[in-house]
């Protein structure tokens, strides 16, 4: 990494303006934690010379320790090394002055890779591909709201052209694009800068959701590490607009909630595309893939859905699947094969909400894919609209079920590491117990004098 250093530090030099710089490592539940350096200290960084202490990853979402983690208390919360990724630094316009990101995976004290970290999961997952002459092609859809961030539930923003607050939904509305396109032009203007693929962008089916779409790469860990990063920059672009940027899976309990699709092809040495055969069905490769899809999905329902209100988005006729299947160009399952030439099949993984951790999500879909390739699974009858008849399997139907699965799954067990399974295990079970604790007003307001 000599040269690339070198073209860092030349970059930071040539960048006067930049007075401290942000070093951080993506934790479980897809949150940035780490350190504002002085930029004199970003050879440090880059030189893998930072550290962090290991339980920084498996943070609870309020950023709260996890009670009886081993490595705080049996370790003395043990510092890791902290190795630069490799992705160039990262130029961040929207504080109140200047920054850039140096983005940060962990490794254990001898420089091996800490197998806690959700990076290094989905790095295993792509070196076993490597291992195949295969090479994941990725593609990410991410939706998300602007809000009002002055108000205490989500309300839908006011547009900057007409001064009318947003209050109905507008699917593909090119009006509402242009109402908030001096946010969109700088989201698009700060993702160049990151080198941050983007596509194309569309009004959603809610109240101020958009949908901004990534181009493929031939690089999942590129894409992973482009969709942690777009949902960085996006919130703060919305903060520097005067809006809140919402990932949330379901902010509004009666209107679309926020997916995270994910498209994958694989290509082998020579470049083809295995998932193309010439036919409008796939090839025997693809099904297989789906079908490890199908096997894994149950039990990997916590990664796509990680957190309490991710279960709210999770209903049927919402756009988001309940049952385990698939079917070609059918939006209402979770494994849809669209249409198209037959050059570019593919398959796309519908599960998760945009409030999962991209890496993660990644691993678990390109390592359930591995699984069902190695054993050639079959997925079965392809099915027509939501999936509702027959007796398709279903996901878990809340967060302590999803949490269960996990922990037995025994495809989950061939996926993640021991470490990171217990880790995220823990984390949610924690985070569940907090939840518990709480009582929301709805149910004093129905409860509190009438039983």
């Amino acid at each position: 990494m000599g040269d690339a250093i070198a073209d860092v530090l030349n970059w930071l030099e040539s960048r006067n303006d930049i007075q401290s710089l942000r070093a951080a490592v993506c934790d479980l539940n897809g949150i940035m934690r780490g350190k504002r350096i002085p930029v004199e200290q970003a050879r440090k960084a880059l030189d893998g010379k930072l550290r962090m202490p290991f339980s920084l990853i498996g943070l609870d979402v309020w950023g709260e320790d996890i009670e009886g983690n081993a490595l705080v208390f049996s370790t003395g919360d043990a510092d890791g090394l902290c190795q630069w990724t490799g992705r160039g630094i990262l130029p961040v316009n929207w504080t109140a002055h200047p920054t850039a990101l140096v983005p940060l995976w962990l490794a254990d004290e001898n420089g091996a890779p800490y197998l806690g970290d959700p990076r290094r999961a989905l790095a295993r997952i792509l070196d076993r591909y490597k291992a195949l002459g295969l090479t994941p092609v990725a593609a990410t859809e991410l939706e998300f709201y602007l809000v009002d961030p002055q108000s205490q539930r989500p309300v839908g923003p006011v547009s900057p052209v007409t001064g009318r607050r947003l209050d109905s939904d507008a699917a593909l509305s090119i009006d509402e694009i242009d109402d908030f396109e001096a946010f969109i032009h700088d989201v698009y203007d700060a993702c160049r800068m990151q080198d941050i693929p983007v596509d194309t962008a569309i009004a959603e089916n809610g109240v101020g959701q958009f949908e901004i779409n990534l181009n493929h790469v031939a690089d999942a860990l590129r894409a992973a590490d482009d969709a942690v990063l777009f949902k960085r920059t996006v919130k703060g672009i919305a903060r520097k607009h005067g809006f809140a940027a919402c990932f949330m899976a379901k902010p509004y309990g009666d209107r679309a909630g926020n997916g995270f699709h994910v498209h994958f092809s694989l290509v082998d040495t020579d470049g083809r595309n295995v998932f193309d055969d010439g036919s409008e069905q796939g090839s025997e490769i693809m099904r297989h893939a789906v079908g490890g899809l199908l096997a894994a999905m149950a039990e990997s329902t916590l990664v796509f859905a990680p957190h309490f209100n991710s279960y709210r988005r999770l209903r049927p006729r919402s756009y988001a699947p309940t049952a385990v299947a698939w079917g070609y160009e059918n939006r209402m399952v979770a494994i849809r094969i669209p249409g198209g030439p037959s050059a570019a099949r593919r398959i796309e993984h519908r599960v998760s909400g945009a409030d999962a951790n991209p890496y993660l999500v990644l691993a678990a879909i390109l390592g359930a894919a591995l699984i069902g390739i190695e054993r050639e699974l079959s997925p079965g009858d392809p099915t027509r609209g939501e999936g509702q008849g027959g007796q398709p399997a279903r996901l878990p139907p809340d967060w302590a079920s999803a949490i269960a699965s996990f922990e037995s799954g025994a495809h989950v067990g061939e996926i993640f590491p021991a470490i990171l399974r217990d880790s995220f295990v823990a984390c949610k079970r924690q985070e569940l117990n907090t939840f518990a604790l709480n009582v929301s007003d709805f149910e004093l307001e129905t409860y509190l004098e009438s039983v």
